[in-house]
């Protein structure tokens, strides 16, 4: 053997590692640590008087948290698909407006959407709903007209404000998510559905969308866990979800150590059991 050879030898076997030093190396640590904070902050949460009796009056607020975001993300996802679809349309209109939505929507922060949307918009369009049933009785259509009419700002809670401004928040992000994943299936395979005889609505939802839809999955359940998250947002509102219910005990009382210090630490769950929720689903569709 040759110097070279053994030259080369010796420099593999010193970068071959063996099986558990690899498998050490790809383990998820920050995960553990991850856990760690929880278990540890659920442990002091449980175990000081103060702290249980913050996390009794916060999770009061869980119930809106999970309602509201399941509501805004089901909107959201039906809105996310209808825009998706619309920027990948051959008809200009509806690609534009499309487009033009997206863009509005990522243009400006999530905060001032959700001003925007719940104390602008949505009384806006009481405005114009009352003035179409003013319409429809001076036109002879009373009975529609009467309800139409009727309608005021109070029929619009905030907490359904926010979900409005949710769900055309994310309903963008989610068009994008949809466009790509539509994007990313061969266009041969609608030329082939084509050829059988389906029209294009048949071909995009029996063939294009299930892959599509499959392939963004993990995307999806990402935007769900920030929406989670974002849901935060609508406390601006005086919705009571769990922060501004976190707010109002440490106004009441001034714990902030123990008011956002609990409230941390129910986001830090809810997102730790969303995330490995995602990720099993997306290993279950990879060995599929």
């Amino acid at each position: 053997m040759s110097l070279q050879e053994e030259g080369h030898n010796i420099v593999g076997l010193r970068d071959r590692k063996d099986p558990l030093s690899e498998r050490l190396d790809q383990f998820p640590w920050w995960v553990i640590a991850l856990v760690f904070i929880a278990i540890w902050a659920g442990y002091v949460i449980l175990s000081r008087q103060n702290f249980r009796e913050a996390f009794d009056f916060i999770l009061i607020g869980i119930r809106i948290t999970i309602t509201t975001t399941l509501y805004a993300y089901s909107i959201a996802l039906l809105i996310g698909l209808i825009a998706g679809l619309g920027r990948i349309s051959k008809n200009v209109v509806f690609r534009n407006l499309a487009t033009l939505y997206v863009e509005l929507i990522r243009g400006v922060p999530i905060l001032v959407l959700i001003f925007f949307i719940a104390l602008v918009l949505v009384p806006s369009m009481v405005d114009g709903i009352k003035a179409l049933g003013e319409s429809l009785n001076a036109s002879g259509v009373p009975v529609i007209g009467d309800l139409l009419s009727r309608i005021d700002n109070s029929a619009f809670s905030m907490n359904v404000r926010a979900i409005i401004a949710l769900s055309v928040t994310y309903g963008a992000f989610q068009a994008e998510i949809f466009r790509a994943g539509i994007q990313s299936i061969g266009k041969g395979q609608m030329e082939a559905a084509r050829s059988l005889g389906m029209s294009y609505g048949q071909a995009m939802r029996y063939i294009i969308l299930p892959q599509a839809i499959r392939n963004v999955l993990p995307a999806l359940g990402n935007d769900f866990i920030a929406m989670v998250k974002d849901s935060s947002l609508v406390s601006v509102l005086a919705v009571r979800d769990i922060t501004q219910v976190a707010r109002l005990y440490a106004g009441r009382t001034f714990r902030f150590r123990e008011a956002y210090t609990t409230l941390a630490t129910l986001y830090l769950t809810m997102t730790l059991i969303l995330s490995y929720v995602v990720r099993r689903i997306e290993k279950r569709f990879k060995n599929d």
